[in-house]
């Protein structure tokens, strides 16, 4: 599993990432991470805002943070 966290690297970006790490870990999944701060491939994603997640090069959540539970589902749906 490829995950992308698409964000500056603010806050917001680097929170999303933890918790989407925690709830990989709680799922007992292998995943990569991936922390994209480059504009140009930011934009390259349907996404209008940042923070956003993207798994398996499928964005599941942009502009918000989503709750753990959300995390949970996406992630164990496949």
């Amino acid at each position: 599993m490829l995950i992308k966290i698409l964000g500056s690297g603010c806050a917001k970006c680097n929170r999303l990432e933890q918790l989407t790490r925690e709830a990989v870990a709680e799922l007992g999944l292998d995943a990569t991470f991936e922390h994209v701060k480059d504009m140009d491939k930011i934009m390259a994603y349907p996404i209008m805002t940042t923070p956003a997640l993207v798994v398996d090069e499928a964005v599941k959540v942009s502009g918000r943070m989503p709750s753990k539970d959300e995390l949970l589902g996406w992630l164990s749906a496949g």
